[in-house]
C-alpha cells in the first residue's frame, strides 16, 4: 500500500492505496465522487476528465499516487453544495447541451481547462477541435459546442471562473 495526501475539491485527503488504483477508482470508489464517470477505461471518451493542479487530465489513465501532493478538482467541486452552479454548468443547463448526461462531467471540466488556456473568445472550429478527446453518444454536439462558447463568455464575468 501507499500513503497518499491530496487536495480534492478544497479538502485535504489522505489515504492509503493500492499503488496500481487509478484516480478514477479513488474518486469513485474512496471518496464517492461519482460525478466522474468511467466510460471506456481507455482514456477514448473523457467522462472522467478532472483537473489535476488545474489542467484538465483524464483520470482513468493516472494512478492515484500520481494526485500525491497535488490539488485535484471534480465536477463536484466546480459548484459547493446550495451554491449556484458554475457558469459552465449553468450554460450547459441552459443551452440544452447534454442529453442523458453521462459525458456531461468531463465535457464541462474539458470546457472549464479549454477557458482557461485559450480564453473567452471561442470559435466553434476551436472548441470543436479541443474536443476531441471528449465522446458524446447522444447529441450531435452542437448544443455542446453552443454551450460551451456560452459558458467562455459567462465565466468572463462571473468570479468564480
Amino acid at each position: 500500500m501507499a500513503k497518499i495526501s491530496l487536495i480534492v475539491n478544497g479538502n485535504p485527503v489522505t489515504a492509503n492505496v493500492d499503488p496500481r488504483t487509478l484516480l478514477v477508482q479513488f474518486l469513485r470508489e474512496n471518496l464517492r465522487l461519482t460525478g466522474t464517470h468511467v466510460g471506456c477505461d481507455t482514456s477514448q471518451c473523457g467522462a472522467c476528465v478532472v483537473h489535476l493542479d488545474g489542467k484538465a487530465v483524464k483520470s482513468c489513465t493516472t494512478l492515484a499516487v500520481m494526485a500525491d501532493g497535488h490539488e485535484v478538482t471534480t465536477i463536484e467541486g466546480l459548484a459547493a453544495d446550495g451554491a449556484p452552479l458554475h457558469p459552465m454548468q449553468e450554460a450547459f443547463r441552459e443551452n440544452h447541451g447534454l442529453q442523458c448526461g453521462f459525458c456531461t462531467p468531463g465535457m464541462i471540466m474539458t470546457a472549464v481547462d479549454l477557458v482557461h488556456r485559450k480564453g473567452h473568445d471561442l470559435s466553434d472550429e476551436t472548441i470543436r477541435e479541443e474536443l476531441e478527446g471528449n465522446l458524446c453518444r447522444c447529441t450531435g454536439y452542437q448544443n455542446i459546442v453552443v454551450s460551451i462558447a456560452a459558458g467562455a463568455k459567462a465565466m468572463a464575468n462571473s468570479d468564480r471562473a
